[in-house]
């Protein structure tokens, strides 16, 4: 009984957990400088050959700025994300893919 109880309460802290990341990736993209090359909401980025990332699938946006993060991806303008996201932690990744992936296109 006392397995199951903490069992329990372990995936409700998880899925509350969950909740505030999403919560928080709107807070996340303006604190992180997101804003400054994609635009306030992901669709108006500040050159043209950025991309808008209003709305893009989660896992895709989670993916690349993973890859980014770790070398991985190099082209482009991958450039430019490097230096930010150092200071980006992979559950704040996570929150900001959410977030965009829920934005408007």
């Amino acid at each position: 009984m006392k397995v199951s109880i903490l069992l329990m309460t372990l995936i409700i802290a998880a899925s509350v957990s969950g909740v505030s990341n999403a919560a928080d990736g709107a807070k996340l993209f303006a604190e992180k400088t997101c804003t400054a090359c994609h635009g306030k909401v992901g669709n108006k980025p500040l050159m043209p050959d950025y991309p808008k990332i209003a709305g893009q699938n989660k896992a895709y946006i989670e993916q690349q700025m993973i890859d980014i993060k770790s070398g991985k991806r190099a082209n482009g303008n991958s450039a430019a994300m490097k230096g930010v996201m150092v200071i980006v932690t992979d559950d704040e990744i996570k929150a900001i893919a959410e977030y965009v992936s829920k934005l408007k296109p």
